[in-house]
């Protein structure tokens, strides 16, 4: 007799003896494994096991309890590591929906939802949530309000519903998601909000906790254990019911789910990249589905599949055209590069315009932002007499040079060495650095105004603990005047004394070999723009690049997201891209060149003899972008489809037991970025 997940306990009390287990492993099936004695009236469904697993003991979910099994010898659980179940049948359910959908395994997913690192003992503080005051709120505005009413209405009617919230940078988004959650606390339901970086979770935590107390628990990868598990028991025991935190925050064991909200819904840093690799956003629409909660997609630019789908009308539009207060959008100015290299004849990171519009924000003691979306002080290091350039000795990319540590550095496999000072090749000509990052842009800005304090935002100086907190904080009180940094800076900073933004290339996005360039350039552009103006001082964007002439720069520079999204739906209908597909991406890895290719040619052959006359495309096998990465080999195809679950049928019986081909690992990667 075999008993489903979660049947009731006194069902099985006496005679059943084995629990069915799945592991973090490509593995498409359950273990069988004899409950010890003393376990019957505690194990259940939902908990964590430690089980012996060939030579090694690994952490395993038990998602079932029964009385026989096919396996004639049986190992033994080892250990318990839950009071209670830490799967519920809400998020086993959605652990089902990922597996599925993903391409991945059962206890892949349930890993995902629950990490096997997590450690969870004792019990919730007993102290009351605070909650502050919610009299002094912000008058909405008419069209805050427009956009407000269905969502309230959403939430208390307990219906499913997906929002996109196309608002205007500075139109009162937040303000529109705090509103939200208020009335799902007052249903007795609790909600989730996820912003794309760690970076900006200090400045989200303050709204929310300003105005919902300690009922607010924070969730990112930076937590500490201690701090990961206090934080899961508040949320499992209803202590906390608001969850503010980066995509992981999607599987918060949250109860009695209301609302899920995605700010820059858009952003690229909701997709994991790694096994599963979920789009937080469609895990969201997925788990509010199952607990009929709403959700809320907020962006300025919105994605263009979300756009797609509410023109389609599976998705409500809601809109806001105009910035609080009647606040101007800010004047946006392109400078072309090319111009400015002919009158100067020389390739300087800031143009004369630039420059000049800097020093009248220094005189005036206001703030400006410089973006650069490429890190490290020099992004090649090159000989100047045979043109050799310093590669990763495990990647193949160019090495970074980062002045700061006086190295360079891989950013990929953080490979790093000191720059010879000659060519390794020729032996004759002195390395030369070449191109500019956010280093060297600080490096220039320091030069230019030594009086002046100047701030870094990237991945190097974010990593500390606490530097985002401390970051922001500097930049919020004015202890930094000029910001430099990466796309973080672009990504829901609300600073009203920045007065200009300074974009230094605007081409960054646009040569990477990707579709979506265009519309990674458009929201980069837009998003960083609308950091100008916030305030009392009228705002002012000064994009310099070498394509001024590109319909997505021309769009950016004019705040029209419609003109954008015609041009580039146009172009994904014409190449039959997303979002009229779905893309899985198959990543095939091994040492040997030679026998990474053969494996990706052989997997193509049997696509080919299996597919059939189905409406799947198939495309390459070809080497991957970054042909290799960490000492391995990487060839790719990508199968194409109006169906992503016909693609993953096919790929499922395909593939080797473990997810392989001849032997190699293969990396399935659903709607790939």
């Amino acid at each position: 007799m075999v008993y489903g997940l979660w049947t009731h306990r006194r069902q099985f009390d006496l005679v059943a003896m084995i629990a069915e287990v799945v592991f973090n492993l490509p593995l498409e099936r359950a273990f069988d494994y004899l409950v010890p004695e003393a376990w019957p009236a505690i194990l259940t469904p939902g908990m964590r096991v430690l089980a012996p697993f060939g030579e090694r003991r690994l952490i395993g979910y038990c998602i079932g309890l029964r009385s026989t099994s096919r396996v004639a010898r049986l190992k033994t659980l080892l250990r318990l590591l839950d009071e209670k179940p830490v799967l519920t049948p809400g998020s086993f359910r959605l652990a089902r929906w990922l597996s599925e959908y993903y391409c991945c395994s059962l206890g892949e997913a349930c890993a995902c939802i629950v990490p096997t690192t997590l450690r969870i003992g004792g019990g919730a503080s007993d102290e009351a949530p605070s909650r502050h005051s919610s009299e002094s709120l912000p008058e909405l505005t008419p069209q805050q309000q427009k956009a407000f009413a269905p969502l309230e209405a959403a939430v208390r009617a307990s219906f499913h519903q997906v929002f996109l919230l196309h608002g205007v940078t500075g139109s009162g988004k937040t303000e529109l998601y705090l509103r939200a959650i208020e009335q799902v606390l007052r249903q007795g339901r609790s909600a989730i909000c996820l912003v794309p970086e760690i970076a900006l979770t200090p400045q989200a935590i303050d709204r929310f906790r300003q105005r919902f107390g300690s009922e607010v628990a924070l969730w990112h990868s930076r937590l500490t254990s201690r701090q990961r598990s206090r934080e899961w028991q508040r949320l499992a025991s209803g202590h906390s019911r608001i969850v503010v935190g980066t995509r992981s925050a999607v599987f918060a064991p949250v109860t009695r789910l209301g609302a899920i909200i995605l700010d820059e819904e858009h952003d690229p840093s909701y997709k994991q990249d790694e096994t599963p690799r979920y789009h937080a956003r469609d895990v969201a629409i997925a788990r509010a589905r199952f607990a009929k909660a709403i959700v809320i997609l907020g962006s300025a630019t919105p994605s263009v599949e979300s756009s797609y789908h509410a023109r389609a009308g599976h998705l409500r539009l809601l809109e806001l055209t105009e910035r609080v207060k009647g606040k101007p959008l800010p004047q946006v100015e392109i400078i072309d590069m090319r111009e400015e290299l002919l009158s100067h004849h020389r390739l300087a990171p800031l143009s004369g315009r630039l420059h000049q519009a800097l020093r009248r924000i220094v005189d005036l003691k206001e703030q400006a932002i410089l973006l650069l979306n490429r890190r490290g002080f020099a992004r090649v290091c090159q000989c100047p007499s045979c043109g050799v350039v310093v590669r990763c000795a495990h990647c193949a990319v160019p090495l970074v040079y980062h002045a700061s540590r006086k190295l360079l550095v891989c950013h990929y496999c953080n490979l790093r060495q000191e720059p010879p000072e000659t060519c390794t090749s020729c032996r004759r000509g002195y390395l030369r650095f070449r191109g500019s990052g956010t280093e060297r842009i600080e490096s220039e800005l320091t030069r230019l105004f030594p009086a002046t304090s100047v701030g870094r935002m990237d991945a190097d100086t974010t990593k500390p603990k606490d530097a985002p907190r401390q970051l922001y904080e500097s930049i919020k009180t004015q202890a930094v005047d000029l910001l430099v940094g990466t796309q973080l800076v672009a990504k829901g900073l609300d600073i009203p004394t920045v007065s200009l933004v300074g974009v230094v290339s605007a081409d960054t996005a646009l040569n990477l070999p990707d579709f979506r360039a265009g519309e990674r350039t458009f929201d980069l552009l837009t998003q960083v723009a609308g950091r100008a103006g916030r305030g009392d001082r009228p705002g002012q964007v000064l994009i310099q690049t070498y394509c001024p002439d590109h319909y997505a720069i021309q769009a950016a520079s004019r705040h029209d997201y419609q003109a954008f999204y015609r041009a580039e739906i146009r172009m994904r209908k014409r190449q039959t891209l997303p979002p009229f597909v779905h893309l899985v991406e198959l990543t095939i890895q091994g040492r040997k060149r030679e026998r990474v290719e053969a494996a990706a040619q052989s997997l193509a052959k049997i696509l080919q003899a299996t597919m059939g006359r189905s409406r799947i495309t198939l495309l390459g096998p070809a080497p991957h972008r970054i042909a290799r990465l960490r000492r391995t080999f990487r060839w790719r195809l990508v199968l194409k489809a109006k169906s992503a679950a016909r693609i993953n049928r096919l790929v499922r019986r395909v593939l080797d037991e473990g997810r392989r081909v001849q032997g190699l690992p293969v990396v399935v990667d659903v709607d790939p970025l």
